[in-house]
């Protein structure tokens, strides 16, 4: 029978970032840890200053044992989405805006200059 897999992407996760509610993400796997958050060693705010993000290279610095290791996948619900995230029509057209801000900028710096050099003339 094969396994079925949960996807969660990084948003999912920024919605689980609270004591009561607390998703991680290490190595591509997503970790409800909400009820290990007392039993952590290195105590629960270390935990939730990595909610909402990839928290692996905070796992790995900090030299989990191999039993930590092992303890972590009871509590392993799904891996990282692998899909790109779909952005609408409106998100495409922000990120232009964003990206080419100087041309319209530039175009009524240029309005400007010739408008002003006109009166002068007259």
């Amino acid at each position: 029978m094969p396994t079925i897999t949960n996807f969660y992407s990084i948003q999912d996760l920024s919605h689980h970032n609270t004591k009561d509610d607390c998703w991680i993400l290490v190595h591509g796997k997503v970790y409800d840890v909400t009820q290990y958050l007392d039993d952590h060693p290195g105590g629960d705010d270390v935990i939730l200053a990595a909610t909402g993000n990839d928290a692996t290279e905070e796992f790995e610095d900090a030299g989990h044992s191999k039993s930590a290791r092992e303890l972590m996948e009871q509590y392993c619900i799904g891996e990282l989405d692998p899909s790109p995230p779909i952005s609408t029509n409106s998100e495409k057209f922000m990120q232009l805006t964003k990206q080419y801000w100087a041309v319209p900028v530039t175009a009524v710096g240029i309005s400007l200059v010739v408008g002003f050099l006109y009166l002068r003339k007259k």
